[in-house]
């Protein structure tokens, strides 16, 4: 009895069976998350650009405008500060 104990290995004893059944699963799942992914990209990407084609005004040229408007702005503000309060605000005091 001893001799057959000795004989055991350390490792645990694995079946192929459920292991291959478990991969088999794992690889249909993620078949089917990938064909959702698709599936889902896909309308969200034609449902934007549908989105952008309906636009009065291209996001090109909206990004445009705002950065020009952002500039017009900063110039503004730099030359208020680097020129002070104007005469008509200090005569007012």
């Amino acid at each position: 009895m001893s001799n057959n104990s000795e004989q055991r290995s350390a490792m645990p004893q694995l079946r192929s069976g459920p292991l291959i059944t478990g991969a088999a699963l794992f690889g249909a799942g993620t078949l089917l998350a990938l064909a959702g992914l698709a599936v889902g990209g896909s309308h969200l990407l034609s449902a934007t650009r549908r989105w952008i084609r309906e636009m009065e005004v291209a996001p090109s040229e909206l990004a445009k405008l705002k950065w020009a408007q952002a500039k017009a702005a900063a110039a503004a503000g730099s030359a208020a500060w680097q020129n002070g309060p104007s005469a008509h605000q200090a005569s007012d005091s």
